[in-house]
């Protein structure tokens, strides 16, 4: 079974409070997938090309369909709903190779 990936670029961050506040809920929410964060918000980044050197996450779950189930989940909606309009981010669900 093929991996499942988040792959976020957030563009803008409305402030630290907001994002502190996402993370404990995003945590509540993934921790039944047995997701694994690779990439945390608090890691550098170096933009070649056309990338733009913005705060990335990567997290990785156990399979593709697990990853969709996550981001639909109704606790992950909650972790949502706290993000509000002051964050706006690129967010891609990939399947692993």
């Amino acid at each position: 079974m093929k991996k499942g990936y988040w792959v976020v670029a957030y563009h803008t961050v409305a402030d630290e409070a907001t994002m502190k506040n996402y993370g404990a809920l995003a945590g509540v929410a993934l921790a039944p997938f047995r997701a694994r964060v690779l990439v945390s918000p608090r890691s550098e980044v170096t933009a070649l090309e056309a990338g733009l050197k913005q705060m990335t996450v990567v997290v990785e779950f156990g399979s593709y369909a697990d990853a969709l189930d996550a981001y639909e989940s109704a606790d992950y909606k909650k972790a949502l709903d706290a993000l509000g309009s002051g964050v706006k981010r690129d967010f891609r669900i990939a399947e692993g190779a």
